[in-house]
Formats: C-alpha cells, sequence, structure tokens
C-alpha cells in the first residue's frame, strides 16, 4: 500500500504534444534531489502545447501519476506543472530609487519589490512568472545580494514571463480535474533551462532550442535570466506526419521509422539499405508492404528539417542573437535525439551545437535521462529551489501587458548583449 507522502517532496508535470511525463523526486540531505520514481504516457489530446482534448488528457495525467505514484510507492496530492504552448512573452522591468548613500536595509529591499510589483502593467496576459532576478547599485548591475551595502540608488530587475490566459487555465482545469493540486505553472524555458544550462552559459549568452512534438521554443539567456523568447509552431510530429504522407503508412510506423532509421545527416550507403513499410491499406502481415531506401527516408526528414532550420534561423534574429561564430545554441526536447541532429543544426545555424540533457538528477532511470525529458528535469529543480514571486508580495497580480517593442527590456538587454 502506497505512503503518504512525505515533507519536502516534489511531484513534476510536464504535458506535451507527444507525451505526459511525472516525476516523483525528493530532497537529499546534501541538498541533491533523489528520483523516486517516474511515470510516461501517450499525450493523446494536445495539439501544438494546446489542451484540445480535455479528457484524454486527463487520462493522460492520472495514468502518468500513477505509474510514478507505484514505483516511488507514495500517494502524491500537488504537482508542478510546464506550459510550453505558443504565446509565451518574456520582459523585464526595471525599478530604481533613491537611498541617499545609506546602507541597505530588508526594509529597503521589500519595499523596492513592492514597487516593481506595481510595476507590471495588468493588462493582457497572465502572468506565470515574476520574479527579482538581479539587483542594481548605483548604476552596477548584476548585484544578487544589496543587503547591507552603501548605495545612493537601488534598483532590480524583474524577469516577467506570461502567457495568454485561456490555454494556462485549461492546463490548471485539466490537472485539478484528474483530483491533484496545482502548485505553479511553469514556463517551459524556465524550467529547461535550469535542468540543461549551466550558471555561466545563463550569465555568458546561450541560446536555447527546445525541439518539442509540436512545437519549438527559442529563448535567450543573457545576465544569468531569460531575456527572451519565441516559439514556432513545428516540430518532431511534422516530421513524423511528412514520413506518413510520403510513403502512404500509419503516424505510429511512420514515428519508428524516423527514431529507428530516420537522421539528420545523409551517406552514400543510405541507397544501399532498405526499410520495410506497411501501407495504410495494407492487413498487418509481412506479405502486404513495400520497401524504401534509408537514403529516400533520410531526404523526407531533411527537407523538414530545413524548413524548421530557417524558421529557428529567423527566431534567433529577431532575438538579436548575433555576433561570433562560436556563440553556442542548445538543443533539447523530443526532437533532439534525432541521429546527427547537433552536426546538421551547426551547419545549418554556423554556430557551437550541442544537445542540452537533464543533469544534477541522482537515480534519474536511463530511460529518461536524454533531451526529451530536460522540461520535466527542470520542473522539478524550479520546484526545489522555489523562487520568490513578486505576485505574492502584496494583492496578486494575474496579468501583464507586453510594451510596444519590448520596451521594459531595452536596458538590460542592451547591457547583456554588450559583448556580443
Amino acid at each position: 500500500m502506497a505512503k503518504v507522502a512525505p515533507e519536502g517532496l516534489i511531484t513534476a508535470l510536464d504535458i506535451g504534444s507527444s507525451k505526459v511525463s511525472a516525476m516523483i523526486a525528493q530532497k537529499g540531505d546534501g541538498g541533491e534531489l533523489i528520483v523516486l520514481g517516474t511515470g510516461q504516457r501517450e499525450s493523446r489530446g494536445v495539439k501544438r502545447g494546446y489542451i484540445a482534448d480535455m479528457g484524454a488528457t486527463e487520462a493522460a495525467v492520472r495514468e502518468a501519476v500513477e505509474q510514478a505514484e507505484r514505483i516511488a510507492g507514495i500517494n502524491i496530492e500537488n504537482v508542478w506543472v510546464g506550459f510550453s504552448a505558443g504565446g509565451l512573452v518574456s520582459d523585464v522591468a526595471e525599478v530604481e530609487f533613491e537611498l541617499g548613500g545609506h546602507r541597505v536595509e530588508q526594509q529597503d529591499i521589500d519595499a523596492l519589490l513592492t514597487a516593481g510589483r506595481n510595476s507590471i502593467d495588468p493588462q493582457g496576459r497572465m502572468v506565470l512568472h515574476a520574479q527579482p532576478a538581479l539587483y542594481t547599485l548605483d548604476g552596477l548591475t548584476g548585484v544578487k545580494k544589496p543587503l547591507g551595502l552603501h548605495a545612493d540608488r537601488l534598483g532590480v530587475h524583474i524577469h516577467v514571463v506570461a502567457a495568454d490566459g485561456s490555454p494556462v487555465r485549461n492546463l490548471d482545469l485539466c490537472v485539478r480535474s484528474a483530483h491533484l493540486e496545482v502548485k505553479s505553472i511553469i514556463a517551459s524555458p524556465v524550467a529547461t533551462g535550469l535542468a540543461c544550462l549551466s550558471d555561466e552559459e545563463r550569465e555568458l549568452g546561450v541560446a536555447l532550442v527546445e525541439l518539442g512534438a509540436g512545437i519549438t521554443n527559442v529563448s535567450l539567456f543573457a545576465g544569468g535570466m531569460l531575456v527572451g523568447l519565441c516559439s514556432i509552431p513545428m516540430g518532431g510530429q511534422d516530421i513524423t506526419d511528412d514520413i506518413a504522407s510520403a510513403f502512404g503508412t500509419r503516424r505510429a510506423q511512420a514515428e519508428r521509422m524516423k527514431c529507428f532509421h530516420g537522421s539528420a545527416n545523409a551517406s552514400p550507403r543510405d541507397n544501399h539499405e532498405m526499410i520495410p513499410v506497411m501501407p495504410i491499406a495494407a492487413e498487418d502481415d509481412v506479405h502486404g508492404g513495400m520497401q524504401i531506401t534509408k537514403a529516400q527516408l533520410i531526404g523526407i526528414v531533411r527537407q523538414r528539417l530545413e524548413h524548421q532550420m530557417d524558421e529557428i534561423r529567423k527566431s534567433l534574429a529577431q532575438l538579436k542573437f548575433e555576433g561570433p561564430v562560436g556563440r553556442q545554441v542548445v538543443l533539447t526536447g523530443g526532437g533532439a535525439e534525432l541521429k546527427g541532429i547537433a552536426d546538421y543544426a551547426q551547419q545549418a545555424l554556423g554556430r557551437s551545437v550541442r544537445i542540452g540533457r537533464p543533469r544534477g538528477l541522482t537515480a534519474l532511470p536511463e530511460a529518461h535521462g536524454g533531451p526529451a525529458f530536460a522540461t520535466l528535469a527542470g520542473l522539478a529543480f524550479y520546484a526545489a529551489a522555489d523562487p520568490i514571486d513578486l505576485r505574492g508580495v502584496a494583492p496578486q497580480q494575474t496579468t501583464v501587458h507586453r510594451q510596444r517593442g519590448m520596451g521594459m527590456m531595452r536596458k538590460l538587454i542592451q547591457a547583456a548583449r554588450a559583448n556580443y
């Protein structure tokens, strides 16, 4: 019989377009996160990151969480949920006031954070995060602990991530319908960055590209925080659909063909390697199919990848991710498991590319150690850190308006990109 959840337990829930995955973890004595159980089910009710079928998604959530509970031997009641749908925006609000040269006291910081909360314009979108990122003393940025220091002016940069309200409410309703309390809904790029990027990478500047099944999120980190992001309504399922359409087979077999035989890179021997294909109309026996060359399959894969990389390149340009050729891009998400994708992306984007995998978790099953589970791991890290959210400083703010031209973030981004 499952035990009642002990104190300090964390359950992360990632509801994606292709899979719903859950992880139960607990902090060890040394502060490390120990994985107690994981669960995974196929996602049938999510399209491009949005809930399209409440009943099907709720069933997948129940099954994934129950599987994790069985493995951990614990019943859980609340979860930290990831949100990856399009419509996410990232802004940075800046607040500063005069101190007159005296030492910074806690009441000064509290007053500053309250002013920061009030500076968020409550029009339009729903706020997922409103967190103090870095403080400034007399214009000096990057101060993490201003308490006790002397300054004439004290300021703070507030990291705000917002999203369209209805998809977030649908996600919340779906999880609660599965009889689970939602501790918080976390923007996927925020969580994934914690799992895949080092502190130094986030500080120096790096682009994180999450290749999901239905959506690709391109986010830019600089100065230690997320400073911009773009969503592309395209992902790994589009490659699967292209394969299914080109060869007249079922999606399930097209997915297997992509995973076992697909690649982002071609070679001459691919013309001689044959792959069996079962047409949709054929009976399920080995005599009803046909054969294609591996080169034909890779040709379909690369055709979609070319379009996808072109959109990623446009997003990086839109985010002003410019400068040295060596500035790094990190690929993660299920699409990053395609063979040869890092080399292909490096050539297509003209930048250094590596695959981002979750790291820093103890007892993580090997099957859940790939880039497809980076967001799930990041949700656990976020929950363990439980950062300050300004919405809890005073009466809760639930929405934010994205300034035209993203004027709120201009000063910070200019400073963060000064070395680009």
